[in-house]
């Protein structure tokens, strides 16, 4: 009876397995303090966006570091090449007055 159950659980977690791995990806984000940028935690798979943030809480979040979260579905994400950085960032480089050295900035902003 002993070795029926063993193969029975065996079976239903590669049911289980397989199931899962046509969950798509997710990418998970976290914000760690008030004022913060996210940052990327981790990937995982889900069902769907709400399961996402879920798991993204239970496995990114244990020890209440965040108080946000982002999930997006890894296939909506589009990066480009690095080999064309210096074609796509050249125009930044001309507009020198983008940059936070031609004023004061106050004493409270911190994480600028």
């Amino acid at each position: 009876m002993q070795r029926k159950k063993n193969i029975y659980t065996i079976i239903k977690s590669m049911e289980s397995k397989q199931h899962i791995e046509n969950w798509p990806l997710w990418e998970v984000f976290i914000r760690a303090r008030q004022g913060l940028d996210h940052k990327h935690a981790g990937s995982l798979y889900a069902a769907d966006a709400q399961m996402a943030i879920e798991n993204a809480r239970d496995v990114y979040t244990r020890r209440n570091e965040g108080i946000s979260i982002w999930v997006v579905e890894s296939t909506f994400i589009h990066a480009s090449n690095p080999s064309e950085s210096e074609l796509l960032f050249d125009p930044a480089n001309d507009k020198i007055y983008r940059h936070p050295s031609f004023y004061p900035l106050p004493d409270e902003l911190k994480n600028i």
